[in-house]
């Protein structure tokens, strides 16, 4: 990677890829990709160059590819869980459409691509314990029928045209600098923010409920060094399975009340998002990422409690 482009940049993924992105390769090497309304700020609109890039418009994507002789395309642009549920047309134009946009330039200009799939490409019918690589997906959302047609549609133009894609299946993210969006796993984000702001949480997933976890600072690692990794040791490409923890919404409860005594927590769980978890995974096997491109995650549920409850405090204040 020498001319990255980011597309979705100023969201809960990319505004942190994008910084950790310059930090690694240089400022002026890493183009912000964003679309109108949802323009960069701060740090991240004055430490690099960025464009609007809509990645429903072919040309657009192009003509920025073209520009700063970009050679990687991070493309992060999609709706997450619990949205593309209520906008399915748009969860596919965004999602499908966007990304066939993608991988034409990607093509045409000799780009790698990396488009993020998810736990929710998994189904009710897959196996829930230890889900491998390689097994039935059949989602029953249009978030996760979306992000198989992502995972096939990137092997696809691997297979056809030699474009380099290259992805992986994320579980739920926890960022302490990115605020939720709208996904199913968000309960874990806002988990740590009640607790800091001395709050009684209020938690839409249900007891019992185990949903596959990750650090965001593991999440950025997993994104680069894939696309670092030698391309002749992936057997799999779109995509991988990575993992860092697996926990419950009482589980997570109890790491917090290690360090916040008198958090409370009570149950008010949401039809939609309930029953959206309970067709994901318990666990994932990332023993194919770990083998192919040496993935290994440096956070578990402690270790992340404890940064997330120390940056939060100094975030809020408290």
């Amino acid at each position: 990677m020498k001319h990255v482009l980011v597309i979705g940049a100023t969201g809960q993924i990319g505004s942190e890829l994008t910084m950790e992105l310059r930090k690694r390769y240089g400022n002026e090497n890493i183009v912000a990709g964003y679309i109108t309304g949802a323009e960069p700020k701060g740090e991240l609109k004055e430490s690099g160059p960025s464009e609007i890039v809509d990645v429903t418009n072919k040309d657009m994507i192009a003509a920025v590819v073209k520009k700063y002789q970009i050679d990687t395309i991070y493309n992060l642009a999609a709706l997450l869980s619990v949205v593309a549920e209520a906008k399915p047309q748009l969860a596919w134009k965004i999602g499908v459409d966007g990304l066939w946009n993608v991988l034409e330039v990607a093509r045409e200009y000799k780009c790698a691509v990396f488009t993020p799939s998810s736990i929710g490409s998994f189904g009710p019918t897959t196996p829930h314990v230890q889900t491998p690589q390689d097994t039935i997906q059949r989602p029953l959302t249009m978030y996760g029928v979306s992000k198989v047609s992502t995972e096939m549609l990137s092997d696809y133009y691997y297979t056809k045209y030699g474009v380099d894609t290259r992805a992986v299946r994320f579980p739920g993210i926890i960022s302490n600098v990115t605020p939720p969006g709208g996904g199913t796993t968000d309960y874990a984000v806002d988990i740590y923010y009640s607790a800091v702001k001395g709050e009684k949480f209020v938690c839409p997933i249900g007891e019992g409920t185990l949903m596959d976890m990750m650090y965001m600072p593991d999440a950025l690692d997993a994104a680069i060094k894939l696309m670092e990794a030698d391309p002749t040791k992936l057997v799999h490409r779109n995509a991988f399975n990575v993992t860092a923890m697996s926990f419950a919404p009482e589980t997570i409860y109890q790491a917090i009340k290690k360090y916040v005594p008198d958090f409370e927590m009570v149950y008010e769980v949401d039809p939609l998002k309930q029953s959206i978890a309970n067709s994901w995974p318990d666990s994932l096997d990332d023993s194919c990422a770990r083998s192919e491109w040496g993935w290994n995650p440096k956070y578990d549920l402690d270790k992340m409690t404890v940064d997330m409850l120390e940056k939060l405090r100094v975030k809020l204040g408290k």
